[in-house]
């Protein structure tokens, strides 16, 4: 969810690659992605696909973590902290690991943001495997250790229909469907929120939450739906929290996109340079702009 991506500077900074977004080399060289698609993705090729994977699950754990802790509060003080407290805390983790392992993995930590950006060619197919996988892990990872901890039994974290199937599905779909889209407008805009985008991400998500979270529990997220589910082994409606987020996120994408034709069709992408760092920073940023018609 990062389009701002810090890398050492190096004489080969200046130059471009062609290959695929799977590619990995073993110099700084930076290459840029799908400057005919919807949006530009900016990489280093020393990128380690593992350190990636393994950013995605520690993201994924310390989410599911946090939700554990929100719901272990509200057992030891009895009821005493409440949705909004819940919406808060997702919020806010969101929006840590968006600036911690933004720049690592793109912090999706979601299968149905994975899939979504797959689905437009922003993200290589061949790790979203991969990185559904780390996430489910670290979900799973996460639920074992809030059971030990906290003493928390796994059936009071997982999700569950609250006011039926359909209502359910629906209201995760249009969560999902905000944020993906609130999610696509900032990946395409990066450079004029900068590091705000973080925060917007985590408001959203927040917000998200508190509409969807009488209704559905409020995940929009399969692989924190899932590790609670195969830790109690109890999978009844778990359909519903796979489904209704990935197919929300490819809508929200679709739909942002649709709506974004004009820009994405008129100019290929710019690689912009930010004013010279200071000394001790050792590091450059390079945002993504779209030229203006």
């Amino acid at each position: 969810m990062k389009q701002l991506l810090q890398q050492h500077p190096s004489p080969a900074a200046s130059r471009t690659a062609s290959s695929s977004i799977g590619s990995s080399g073993g110099n700084n060289d930076r290459e840029v992605l799908g400057s005919n698609s919807l949006w530009c993705y900016v990489k280093e090729m020393d990128f380690n696909p593992a350190r990636m994977i393994l950013a995605e699950m520690m993201g994924t754990f310390i989410l599911m973590f946090c939700v554990c802790g929100i719901i272990a509060s509200t057992q030891i003080l009895k009821g005493q902290v409440g949705l909004l407290e819940y919406a808060a805390t997702a919020g806010l983790t969101v929006v840590v690991l968006i600036f911690s392992i933004g720049s690592i993995s793109g912090a999706h930590v979601n299968p149905a943001v994975t899939i979504a950006f797959a689905a437009f060619g922003h993200f290589p197919w061949p790790r979203v495997p991969f990185y559904i996988s780390a996430q489910t892990i670290g979900s799973i990872l996460a639920t074992y250790v809030g059971k030990s901890v906290y003493g928390i039994d796994p059936e009071l974290m997982a999700t569950r229909p609250l006011q039926g199937c359909v209502s359910t599905f629906w209201v995760e779909f249009m969560a999902t469907f905000m944020i993906m889209f609130v999610a696509a407008a900032l990946t395409s805009h990066a450079q004029s929120v900068g590091y705000l985008s973080g925060l917007i991400i985590g408001m959203s998500i927040g917000l998200a939450v508190l509409i969807t979270g009488p209704i559905s529990g409020g995940s929009m997220n399969p692989a924190r739906s899932l590790g609670p589910a195969i830790v109690a082994w109890n999978f009844k409606d778990i359909w519903v929290y796979i489904t209704a987020p990935i197919v929300g996120a490819l809508a929200g994408a679709v739909t942002f996109h649709a709506l974004n034709l004009r820009q994405r069709s008129v100019q290929p992408c710019t690689v912009e340079s930010s004013p010279s760092p200071s000394p001790d920073s050792g590091l450059l940023v390079h945002t993504i702009a779209f030229a203006d018609s």
